[in-house]
């Protein structure tokens, strides 16, 4: 093991704020101690620099499963999606012939996984390949499907008649008949919640160095497949948040969710930056800073508020400190002769000829304290020649940059899932909480912030866990639903995984019954009124 082990970039991390707030600082002292979990393995710098930015691949034969870091990617499909190359999992011992793909469709992004032969190896088998397409340009993800579908008839053999779509997410319903349509294929739907729970617990007990836990203090640490698993609770974040108490296999409650996820972030982002893809607005906000937007515990006492456990870097309020700021900036400028809140584009739009009036209109319906944008800016770019440091245009108004915001904007949304993860935790009695869906996409802020939120609010008794193919929980999940022969270790890995999965349960739930009977006396007929239904 490398004696070197990865100290994260500087991230905030999220501390009791003034209403359960997070800070920005690392944790102080006194923070509760690392929760075990489970057993984990360090890792070295370079090591995790690549494998949060490429979640990896995965060899899989009849002995075991290891993750590859080296070779190619899944490439793009050149057509204007902006779809992010992933790491492959190979099937070296995997000779049978796969006829599927699997898609999860959701409202934002479409995560597609398909199987592919090496045509210029000898080795045998072949690999698993993952891409993302944004759901408004699923017409690209279609015309990709298409041509898996050439191409895996030229290289497995398979005829027409074969071939099918695995498909999940709201857009398996939504555009079931266009991929019928479009690909000339069989499509059929799976439960989105019974998907990701298949493919969640797929990574957590069949492929190593998958899951681990984050730490911007701690080494970042692999967690060792276990087949002890349950309960647990999966924090599903895509365009909204669900939360999954999963109690065995197949038995799972979806016992909460919030409207506040990657969509809410994502569309914030574009209106207030100038930002276009998720990716741009994750690497504005690393290079931001939340202080200047948010008001901290330090801006209203000056200093740590200790009797209550607060540091001066605690955040008290999100963008908190942006109207004053605003309305300061305003004042001083009316007191200088300058022009305030927009008066020079209703000025200007007050010489404007008759025939263009439904303008004014337009003006007239906008919030007096809204300056609406020159068209011919962003408020990423968009300095003035009379004043090229201030992007509003009304100097000295305050300028607040898209990296602040956006910094700002992704610790407000993740401290609160975070924060919601734990109330379901703690109202489910679950110790053990996992974080997927594509909003997470290995930014070691957003781990950094969800991670110490369930450290610091459970007290150390709770443990934050993320894996590197965290948006493809329910396209693994659907392409396990349809069965290739010998797949995986013991042949039929679905079937073989929840008897596998069904009598440790029940072997764990009779043991707690047994001993309960031992302590309190009396006897048990050995029945459960909640068995689990596969």
């Amino acid at each position: 093991m490398p004696s070197e082990t990865y100290q994260a970039h500087p991230a905030a991390v999220p501390d009791g704020g003034r209403d359960g707030g997070p800070d920005t600082s690392a944790p102080h002292d006194g923070a509760a101690p690392h929760h075990s979990g489970r057993p984990g393995t360090a890792t070295s710098t370079a090591e995790i620099d690549t494998t949060l930015v490429h979640p990896g691949s995965v060899k899989i034969n009849v002995e075991g499963a290891f993750i590859v870091d080296q070779g190619s990617t899944s490439p793009g499909n050149g057509r204007g999606s902006p779809n992010h190359d992933t790491k492959d999992i190979r099937l070296p011992n995997h000779t049978a012939v796969v006829s599927h793909v699997a898609i999860d469709i959701g409202g934002t992004l479409a995560k597609l996984v398909y199987f592919s032969r090496e045509a210029h190896s000898t080795n045998p088998g072949g690999r698993l390949n993952f891409l993302i397409f944004e759901t408004d340009r699923i017409s690209d993800c279609i015309e990709f499907m298409k041509h898996l579908k050439a191409k895996q008839q030229a290289l497995n053999g398979s005829r027409p008649g074969e071939l099918c779509v695995m498909a999940t997410g709201g857009g398996a319903y939504k555009y079931y008949d266009m991929i019928r349509k479009e690909v000339g294929v069989n499509v059929l739907r799976e439960d989105e919640m019974e998907c990701l729970i298949i493919g969640l617990d797929f990574f957590i007990t069949e492929i190593p160095r998958e899951v681990f836990t984050y730490s911007e203090t701690d080494p970042m640490h692999f967690a060792e497949p276990s087949d002890d698993i349950y309960p647990y609770l999966l924090v599903n974040i895509g365009s909204g948040v669900s939360f999954l108490k999963v109690s065995g296999p197949r038995n799972y409650q979806r016992v909460g969710g919030t409207s506040l996820g990657g969509g809410t972030l994502w569309g914030l982002l574009s209106l207030l930056t100038g930002a276009r893809t998720f990716d741009d607005m994750l690497d504005m906000a690393s290079r931001g800073d939340n202080s200047k937007v948010d008001m901290l515990v330090g801006d209203i006492y000056g200093t740590d508020y200790g009797k209550i456990g607060l540091k001066s870097t605690t955040i008290a309020s999100s963008f908190g400190k942006v109207f004053r700021m605003k309305r300061e900036a305003e004042e001083a400028a009316e007191d200088s002769g300058g022009l305030n809140n927009g008066d020079n584009y209703y000025h200007f739009q007050e010489q404007e000829q008759p025939q263009q009036h439904h303008r004014q209109q337009s003006r007239d319906s906008l919030p007096s304290c809204v300056s609406p944008p020159e068209p011919s800016r962003t408020a990423a770019n968009s300095a003035t020649p009379d004043h090229p440091d201030d992007p509003c245009g009304r100097h000295p108004q305050p300028c607040f940059s898209s990296a602040d915001i956006s910094r700002s904007l992704l610790y407000a949304i993740s401290n609160n899932i975070g924060q919601i993860a734990f109330l379901q935790s703690q109202i489910h009695n679950l110790s053990d909480i996992y974080f997927g869906g594509s909003f997470i996409r290995g930014h070691p802020q957003t781990m950094n912030t969800l991670s110490y939120a369930i450290k610091f609010w459970s007290g150390g008794s709770k443990q934050a866990y993320f894996l590197r193919h965290e948006g493809y929980l329910g396209a693994v999940g659907a392409f396990l639903k349809r069965q290739p022969r010998n797949w995986g270790r013991r042949g039929s890995f679905e079937a073989e995984m929840l008897l596998a999965r069904q009598q440790a349960f029940e072997a764990k739930e009779n043991q707690s019954e047994l001993g309960a009977v031992r302590e309190h006396g009396g006897s048990s007929d050995g029945g459960n009124d909640d068995a689990v239904i596969v």
